[in-house]
């Protein structure tokens, strides 16, 4: 597959500024997903014994959340197998990240006490990762919004979809906008070829996705509200000579927030999956709850920290993110509730496994 992966990480390590110590929200998402994992197995994994189980989580980042994932994913399985026999299989599990994830701070803080084997597999997942017919469950949380690269077509200024002086397509025009969602349809449809050759017949691909709802402007999507105010903050550093005005120009986010109905029609236009699940998920507010501004500018500068100071250079990181904090003051919108993230629950086409 000839596809150009522009590929960053989260921050690493473990220390304050890092995803380890910023990624509760992430956590909530897969807390508020549990009980759709347990029937999702229940319901549809084949139930003949075998003799090892794999799984591979994409997107894995540095933990500890993909563990509490693998972990929910595995006790499903176990449960499902003691309802029919006493012979547990063992288990498998990859995890994989772009190849500038920080893979030792994932394993140093693996399970001491884990039931099963594990291995790094670094590489986008827009790509093929793992042999034909190789895994039974393939799992992906807060990873899909991300695209392969940005649209080529907003950063040439003679392109009508040129996006000069912002950093994503929130109050863009409609160019931009469909150079994001042409992007989206590309990438995501390479996901799922991907992912149909590795899994075994039968085999599950399980998704947590920031999304849009259906009828909703971009412009009124959290997500998009937030890059925004990134886009902003980037904008008065660059107005008060801190930064290169023409390096915000080149600057934008390769990510997009795409509704139910854009990932149905995907889904039904690559058919290569049946759509058994796509619900949306409970409010992950539950056990998510930032104290302040500073907690969700750590959030985001541990997501982002890889993207802005990879442009614009590292020593900006605390500038741009004192500057985010303030407009988060501000803004006053740091309590989730109002944004949607989606379960879509898809299972390899019999005709397509058969033909494999």
């Amino acid at each position: 597959m000839d596809l150009k992966v522009n590929g960053f990480a989260m921050a690493g390590g473990d220390d304050i500024q890092s995803y380890t110590k910023n990624s509760s929200y992430q956590r909530a998402v897969m807390d508020a997903a549990k009980l759709l994992v347990q029937n999702s197995i229940a319901d549809h994994i084949n139930d003949p014994p075998l003799a090892t189980f794999r799984v591979a989580d994409l997107g894995c980042s540095v933990g500890p959340n993909t563990f509490i994932a693998v972990d929910n994913i595995l006790d499903s399985v176990k449960l499902k197998y003691r309802r029919k026999t006493d012979k547990i299989p063992e288990f498998q599990v990859y995890f994989n990240d772009h190849i500038l994830n920080d893979f030792n701070t994932l394993f140093k803080s693996l399970p001491p006490n884990r039931d099963y084997y594990s291995s790094a597999v670094p590489g986008s997942f827009y790509t093929r990762l793992f042999p034909r017919g190789s895994l039974h469950v393939i799992h992906s949380s807060t990873s899909l919004h991300w695209l392969s690269q940005v649209p080529i077509e907003i950063t040439d200024p003679n392109s009508p979809a040129y996006n000069k002086g912002r950093i994503h397509y929130a109050g863009a025009g409609p160019e931009v906008v469909d150079a994001y969602a042409r992007q989206h349809a590309t990438d995501f449809s390479r996901f799922l070829q991907a992912r149909a050759e590795e899994l075994v017949a039968g085999g599950l691909l399980m998704l947590y996705i920031p999304a849009r709802p259906n009828g909703v402007p971009h412009s009124d999507e959290p997500f998009v509200t937030m890059n925004d105010r990134m886009g902003t903050c980037l904008m008065d550093l660059a107005k008060k000579g801190v930064i290169d005005e023409n390096k915000v120009d080149t600057f934008n986010l390769p990510e997009y927030f795409a509704t139910p109905d854009e990932f149905e029609e995907i889904i039904k236009s690559n058919g290569r999956f049946v759509i058994e699940r796509m619900e949306k998920l409970p409010t992950a507010n539950a056990s998510y709850n930032p104290v302040s501004a500073a907690d969700v500018s750590r959030g985001v500068r541990a997501v982002m920290a890889g993207l802005v100071g990879g442009h614009f250079g590292h020593e900006i990181l605390d500038d741009v993110f004192s500057l985010f904090e303030q407009k988060q003051i501000e803004a006053n919108d740091h309590k989730p509730g109002s944004e949607l993230n989606l379960f879509i629950l898809l299972k390899l086409n019999q005709d397509i496994a058969a033909a494999m």
